[in-house]
């Protein structure tokens, strides 16, 4: 019997399980099934950049290796509509080429990205009804409707003739999500009496005790909190939370405030909404432009901007360059999202710079203004008591959630359990699990209007010039190999201003040395002549200001 590690291609009697973004790290999702030849995936995301990434705003998984098994790759499943699950859709799917399934309002969110990229004609998009069954290659899902912070998130059971796997998504259970179904825990049920192989399950809050609660509960401290404030009120959440934005809309109305979207991802959430049937029986939402109209008392903003994004409108508003909206003294911002583990620092910013224009800030620690949309330990308990997996998998979170939430599977009575970081391939079935083969897996930026390896030479460089400037030499050599004149040296971010005319002279003074000690037949090669000059202004920058620039040469010939 033959199998992956004999053909690297699935066989016929193996179930196999590959992510190459989202274990070891929350974002960035992108999972494989293989079976029977052939690959099925789930999800497809992106991460954002931050200040360790200069110049990139998205990052995603390296597909390299189903790119080169496109062939292989029968179709892509989507979850649900959250950038981290379908974000990289638009900018990866012409390397993949396949097939892609959703439910309505994750489709209307995926065909406003396809239709920026130009692919909307072009993507086979397939719109699967909540709770629908279909097959992909030899692959028959079922899609179980669960509940998470934006509408009709889906869990997957995938059934092969080997084994049946439950594939979670993002999830939590909500008693009352204000928008969308509850959680079909019947068919949760159904499931686990017919038997489950594995569960590949979210990790994000299994060090979270207790029960991620209910949306319902900040619709109540909301009412609450927005009648106390007599002038503006803004407030920040994350743009695909649909609930909230209805919760903000109820609470505008409660209170007389009309209610007005700040940000086009707000915008563009929206109107997906309402195009699969959400927020239909809300007032209409006001545009930016209509804010200045109003008293300061009548107004509720909704703002994108909610993790100190740098380009988004509460940034924006924050610095005093928003084109139709400001904030002034009296005036309250309300923190209607946690903070996302990595963003503390642009939060923070954001934070002071509000203060700084007299505005109150509303955050979690002061209000219960915000409720995760990921399970907590008492609901990841409830999930594997109804499930009974024989094997479970946590993805979703990072090393230290993967490892808990290993151990809590174990508590539930999970036989077999295996934590897997990106690239590790395992194989569910036949016989116990284990991970049997490493891949290749890395990230790409979106760099521009072009995609690149996010450790390419220009991102380091990037990283190098911020951390320790610049200098660029040019050495102008004559056809003899003579020096014709003394280089030119200019810096850039390595000292202040006044302090570079006493560096400049012994950086030049080194780079004459190196190449006059170069030999006749070394100084008729360019390449060896200016990797001297190099070496030689970074190392007297280093013994003079400690700093190791990014460094050029630009050699002339005379």
């Amino acid at each position: 019997m033959t199998g992956y590690l004999d053909t690297g291609t699935p066989g016929d009697a193996e179930l196999l399980f590959l992510a190459l973004g989202g274990a070891g790290e929350i974002g960035m999702n992108l999972n494989l099934y293989g079976h029977a030849g052939v690959w099925l995936m789930v999800d497809l995301g992106i991460t954002f950049g931050d200040e360790s990434t200069p110049g990139i705003d998205v990052i995603m998984p390296d597909p390299s290796f189903i790119e080169e098994r496109r062939d292989e790759l029968v179709g892509l499943v989507l979850t649900h509509a959250h950038e981290d699950h379908l974000g990289a859709v638009a900018y990866l799917w012409d390397r993949l080429r396949c097939p892609v399934y959703a439910t309505p309002f994750t489709a209307a969110v995926l065909r406003r990205k396809l239709a920026e990229a130009g692919l909307l004609d072009r993507v086979p998009l397939t719109e699967i009804p909540l709770s629908g069954r279909f097959s992909v290659g030899p692959f028959a899902i079922e899609l179980i409707t669960l509940t998470h912070s934006i509408p009709e998130p889906n869990a997957l059971v995938i059934e092969t003739p080997v084994g049946r796997v439950m594939h979670t998504g993002d999830w939590k259970l909500d008693p009352d999500p204000i928008v969308g179904p509850t959680t079909d825990e019947k068919a949760l049920i159904r499931v686990g009496e017919a038997g489950v192989l594995a569960m590949v399950c979210d990790s994000t809050n299994v060090l979270v005790n207790g029960e991620s609660g209910s949306e319902a509960d900040v619709r109540d401290t909301l009412l609450d909190i927005v009648g106390r404030y007599e002038k503006r009120v803004a407030v920040a959440c994350f743009a695909s939370n649909v609930a909230r934005l209805e919760t903000i809309a109820r609470v505008g109305a409660a209170h007389d405030r009309q209610v007005a979207l700040v940000g086009r991802s707000l915008w563009r959430i929206y109107e997906a909404a309402k195009e699969t049937g959400y927020l239909l029986d809300i007032p209409p939402f006001l545009a930016e432009r209509d804010i200045g109209y109003l008293p300061r008392d009548k107004v509720l903003m909704i703002c994108t901007g909610s993790q100190g994004e740098p380009r988004s409108a509460l940034a924006r508003i924050a610095a005093g360059d928003h084109p139709e909206v400001s904030l002034e003294a009296g005036d309250t911002v309300i923190f209607s999202s946690r903070i996302i583990p990595g963003n503390e620092i642009s939060i923070n910013r954001m934070h002071n710079r509000l203060s700084e224009l007299g505005v109150e800030l509303v955050t979690t620690n002061e209000e219960n203004v915000h409720v995760s949309g990921h399970p907590a330990r008492d609901e990841l308990s409830q999930m594997y008591q109804w499930i009974r997996p024989r094997i479970a998998i946590p993805v979703h979170g990072e090393p230290r959630h993967l490892v808990a939430h290993a151990k809590l599977a174990q508590e539930c009575q999970v036989p077999e359990t295996v934590v897997v970081q990106n690239g590790a391939m395992v194989c569910l079935a036949p016989g116990r699990a284990e991970i049997i083969d490493e891949v290749f897996t890395g990230r790409l930026a979106v760099d521009g209007r072009q995609i690149v390896n996010l450790e390419s030479g220009a991102i380091r460089d990037r990283r190098r010039m911020i951390h320790h400037g610049s200098a660029v030499a040019t050495v102008i050599l004559g056809r003899d190999g003579e020096l014709r004149g003394m280089p030119i040296v200019s810096l850039h971010g390595i000292q202040p201003g006044e302090r570079e005319d006493a560096i400049l002279p012994p950086v030049v003074d080194a780079v004459c040395d190196a190449v006059n000690r170069l030999s006749g037949r070394d100084r008729a090669n360019d390449e060896l002549v200016a990797e001297a000059a190099r070496r030689a202004v970074r190392r007297t920058l280093r013994q003079i200001c400690g700093k190791r620039p990014h460094t050029e040469v630009h050699l002339v010939r005379v």
